[in-house]
């Protein structure tokens, strides 16, 4: 969530950051939710087999509507939308969408799936959160009905439940894989103390074994901004006994990452000697290009072509623009989409196929053990812009490379 860092020495600069809280909802939503799983073998896994039929493909989408939430019904709306835009580029009589309520909750998710899988689904998009994802998955698990969720949580992706959100480990594979193909390739971690930093710091570590990347070490700090300067002369020595050339960022624009870039910078640790590297999205809101602890930093972004172009055909149909969630919807439909027209049953065959899917961010796929990979630009900030340093790959010959 997003922090009101306390009063001290550095007043002035928390207040500058205050204007970045608007994102704090979804950035820090999403990243504090993101739990790591199993590796990266397309091939592994066993679950959600698919059921073939005749007729449309019968899709159940699982969203929050009900919810105590106060900001479901809108993510939920934007979900159904996007899945509905996809849906319509099939054509007549391809899918038949069936919408089914979760209240946002695990019994509410559960409830959805069985009243699904007794009306006739053969897939599940859906649902939102990674606790309904999991209990929706227990309840189609001897149905061979796969479960696409809405969720970036890899803690419950395997057996016949994918996640659809982009990962910590998706990104930290493509920005450690470009910033050691420049030569930034020790790299070293620092996160939070608390769960969310946890599972960063893992997540970087596991996805590096898959570069060339080495992480030299990792250093946590308390997420607050007395924390954080508590930690900068640790990082900072850390950093030069290691030989360290690059240092992962694991925070966010609306919370500590501002912060931390900022202390560092002031000790001598960044720039060119030391490339910082983020694990999240540092354009949003474009505020914090401003940043001078960010500047010549590489983060990821998603391909701003097809991100476009969606937010374009949403606003014709619907009159405004998405929710930043709902091109998962999009994403979801387009996969079970492009599987049906080609007359195949939907599942873990046809699912997990290696040339993967045209998505909303660029081309992705869904791996053997639930989660994905999406293609993602590599971006530098330079004199307060960003500059593309490496384009998403349009295929995955090249992704993460």
């Amino acid at each position: 969530m997003f922090m009101q860092w306390p009063t001290g020495p550095f007043v002035s600069f928390a207040r500058a950051t205050r204007k970045l809280a608007a994102l704090a909802a979804v950035t820090v939503g999403l990243a504090a939710c993101n739990v790591t799983g199993a590796g990266p073998n397309l091939e592994t896994g066993s679950g959600g087999g698919g059921v073939s039929g005749s007729g449309p493909m019968v899709v159940a989408l699982l969203v929050p509507y009900g919810s105590s939430r106060g900001t479901d019904a809108a993510v939920a709306k934007g979900l159904e939308n996007a899945a509905r835009l996809a849906a319509s580029d099939l054509g007549e009589g391809a899918v038949k969408i069936n919408v089914y309520p979760t209240q946002g909750t695990t019994g509410g998710a559960s409830a959805a799936a069985t009243q699904a899988i007794a009306a006739g689904a053969q897939v599940i998009l859906g649902p939102l959160y990674a606790d309904n994802a999991a209990a929706a998955g227990v309840a189609a698990s001897g149905s061979g009905i796969p479960v696409l969720s809405f969720s970036n949580n890899t803690s419950v992706a395997g057996g016949n439940v994918w996640v659809l959100g982009n990962t910590f480990e998706n990104t930290a594979r493509r920005v450690l894989g470009f910033a050691a193909a420049q030569g930034r390739n020790r790299v070293l971690v620092t996160h939070s103390n608390d769960a969310s930093g946890q599972i960063a710091n893992a997540a970087i570590t596991r996805a590096a074994s898959e570069t060339r990347a080495q992480i030299t070490g990792s250093v946590p700090y308390e997420l607050n901004q007395q924390g954080i300067m508590n930690a900068v002369p640790g990082i900072a020595a850390k950093a030069r006994s290691t030989n360290s050339n690059a240092i992962f960022l694991t925070g966010n624009t609306s919370g500590d990452l501002p912060v931390i870039s900022q202390f560092l910078t002031e000790a001598g640790i960044g720039g060119e000697d030391f490339r910082f590297l983020g694990l999240t999205r540092w354009d949003i809101p474009s505020e914090a290009l401003q940043l001078p602890g960010l500047q010549g930093g590489y983060f990821t972004l998603p391909d701003p072509g097809p991100l476009s172009q969606f937010r374009s055909r949403y606003a014709a149909a619907y009159g405004a623009q998405p929710h930043p969630l709902a091109s998962l919807g999009y994403d979801g439909m387009a996969a079970i989409g492009a599987i049906a027209r080609n007359g195949k049953t939907v599942g873990r065959a046809t699912l997990t196929t290696r040339a993967g899917f045209a998505g909303t961010g660029g081309v992705f796929r869904l791996r053997g053990d639930g989660t994905n990979d999406r293609a993602l630009a590599v971006a530098q900030i330079v004199n307060r812009q960003i500059q593309v340093v490496s384009p998403a790959p349009n295929s995955f010959g090249g992704a993460g490379s």
